[in-house]
């Protein structure tokens, strides 16, 4: 049976925390038909408009949904709302009893946290919100690329949510198969630059 995994959607959501997972797993069911099925789930189906002004219709709503196997929960803006909206935390608490595992991507994380998926848990977030992770009770909070920690799995800001993807790509299928929708996608990054320090806010 191929797994269900739905990418969640809501107003202000940052475009490649979902973005980024979306191409892996979809990538995954080219290359290996059956392996799953991808879609997209919002609090009522529909269009939805992200972060940076991208507007996408998510193929169901939080009532509609088929049960997932793997639920995506992105950042961006809106999650500061989202991790304390009863819709969105009530589905995700839904899914993650019987999921095989919940993630998250970026500020993705204060969703799970608010759904109490963090409790005794290490996790990550983007870099500008650690030290509001620090504060949450019953979180440790780690600067990692990815946190693996078995049904929950959180990943650092945007991009890192691509590294994510394919870690449980290899963990759940294999990594040979991983490698394979890394290959696909040429995901080897070369960046121009070297690092620098910005401010965030």
């Amino acid at each position: 049976m191929p797994r269900t995994v739905a990418i969640v959607l809501y107003e202000n959501a940052e475009e490649l925390d979902w973005a980024g997972p979306w191409e892996v797993f979809t990538m995954l069911k080219q290359l290996e038909p059956g392996s799953c099925e991808v879609v997209s789930v919002s609090e009522g189906g529909g269009e939805v408009r992200c972060a940076k002004g991208l507007r996408v219709l998510a193929d169901y709503s939080f009532a509609t949904c088929p049960a997932p196997d793997i639920l995506v929960v992105p950042g961006g803006h809106g999650s500061r709302k989202e991790m304390e909206s009863p819709p969105m935390l009530d589905f995700v608490r839904g899914a993650a009893e019987q999921a095989e595992v919940v993630t998250s991507v970026c500020t993705g994380a204060f969703v799970l946290w608010g759904a109490g998926l963090l409790a005794g848990k290490r996790a990550t977030t983007h870099w500008g919100s650690m030290d509001y992770l620090r504060k949450c009770d019953g979180v440790t909070a780690v600067d990692e690329r990815w946190v693996d920690e078995g049904a929950v799995i959180t990943a650092a800001g945007v991009s890192a949510g691509i590294d994510m993807s394919l870690h449980l790509v290899g963990r759940l299928w294999s990594p040979l198969i991983a490698r394979r929708v890394q290959k696909a996608m040429e995901y080897f990054p070369a960046p121009p630059y070297e690092e620098v320090e910005i401010t965030w806010g």
